[in-house]
């Protein structure tokens, strides 16, 4: 009998990707349909897990990547968001075009990327891990790595760290603000459930993703519910930090508070899942000579609610592109790299710059201003403030609550 031997890593590629999430598939994808020749890694056996996040995936983002779901990745498709007051009373309905989407099963999700990826003629190692980069002088000329239970070195002109948050790879290449601060990591941790009530008070949620505030189950955060069937979800909670070895006693205390404790009365736990989420600034570099970061590992994650898939695909589709072009074009220093971080900039930034302000400002509210909030918003304001155009919703919020002034303020400005 022959022996079976895995495919083998050549020496040299020009692209090594560590990592086979959402931004390393797409980067993968782009720059091999460019010609480059492409090798992605992932230290996990199975992609898409473990699962760290609430899975949901906006519509637009699928459309703009390219990007054709099947039907077995698709857990439940998404019209809109509720949001719930602290007092579990109020709350608003939101549907517009920027709220339609899917929750995935990111098992199957992450896979067919990847498959995407191969097809367009990358490589890919699974449960093979990087432990060191290759440098030259400032440069990053290729990877460690494990694979097959051996060790071995690969070249590369550019190599592309999307290895999530805490970036071990962009640690090792140099990038000293790879690690994220307590204050601007957020720990999310859920359990994917059965028996879930996802009707209230005669209304039908199954088609929302449900978003609940309240200090005091979900500090610096929210808890939340992400249908995934007709009667399964997502049940989780986001949290500061500085909180996140009670994450599992904050999840439970708002399980059992009176407003919500009927939903979960026969619930059952399936699956626990959970991870650091970075909710800053994104790294300051993108790239050095010949290395670039993207992803949840450039911490190119919504300062709102934490969710990273649509900019970690956008950020990998970016630089895949780059990266090849700057490949074929000889020069993959960081000044021809950093057309990645000029276009990310241009795509991204705008509207990722007020998120970060707006997250600022909503942690500086109590309960009591969010049970206002909540109450006197409506529709039109939720657009505008998802547009980004926050001053006709503070001075809305203003005319019953000035005592806001101060924490508001910084809103109109933007």
């Amino acid at each position: 009998m022959e022996k079976y031997d895995l495919p083998l890593i050549k020496n040299e590629y020009d692209i090594v990707i560590v990592g086979a999430g959402p931004a390393g598939s797409l980067a993968a994808r782009e720059a091999s349909k460019r010609g480059a020749s492409v090798l992605m890694i992932d230290r996990r056996k199975e992609l898409g897990a473990p699962v760290r996040c609430g899975e949901g995936l906006g519509l637009k983002h699928v459309t703009n990547m390219g990007i054709k779901l099947s039907p077995q990745a698709i857990s439940a498709n998404i019209n809109g968001a509720r949001v719930i007051a602290p007092n579990l009373k109020d709350d608003i309905i939101i549907k517009t075009p920027e709220t339609k989407g899917f929750v995935l099963d990111r098992k199957v999700f992450d896979k067919d990327l990847a498959k995407d990826a191969g097809r367009a003629g990358a490589e890919i190692a699974v449960k093979c891990e990087a432990y060191d980069v290759i440098k030259e002088g400032s440069a990053v000329k290729g990877i460690k790595y494990i694979f097959n239970g051996k060790k071995g070195e690969v070249k590369a002109k550019v190599v592309i760290a999307a290895d999530g948050a805490e970036s071990v790879i962009a640690r090792l290449a140099g990038m000293r603000d790879a690690t994220s601060t307590l204050y601007d990591t957020d720990y999310g941790f859920e359990y994917e459930m059965v028996n879930v009530k996802l009707q209230d008070n005669g209304q039908d949620y199954s088609d929302l993703i449900e978003i609940f505030f309240g200090r005091e189950w979900a500090p610096r955060g929210y808890n939340w519910i992400f249908p995934k069937g007709p009667d399964s979800a997502n049940v989780g909670v986001g949290i500061g930090g500085l909180e996140a070895p009670n994450a599992i006693h904050y999840l439970h205390k708002w399980m059992s508070a009176d407003g919500v404790k009927h939903r979960f009365a026969k619930a059952v736990p399936v699956a626990y899942k959970g991870g650091a989420i970075p909710v800053g600034a994104p790294v300051k570099e993108f790239v050095m000579d010949g290395f670039m970061v993207v992803g949840t590992a450039a911490h190119q994650v919504d300062p709102i609610h934490g969710g990273g898939i649509g900019l970690a695909m956008n950020a990998g589709r970016i630089a895949g592109t780059v990266a090849a072009e700057c490949v074929k074009d000889g020069k993959t220093n960081a000044p021809a790299l950093n057309k990645y971080k000029e276009q990310w900039y241009n795509e991204e930034w705008k509207k990722f710059s007020k998120r970060l302000m707006l997250r600022k400002v909503l942690e500086k509210l109590s309960d009591d201003d969010l049970n206002h909030i909540i109450s006197n918003l409506d529709q039109k304001d939720i657009d505008l403030t998802l547009a980004g155009d926050f001053k006709p919703v503070v001075q809305k919020v203003l005319l019953k609550r000035p005592q806001l002034l101060k924490v508001l303020t910084v809103l109109v400005n933007l």
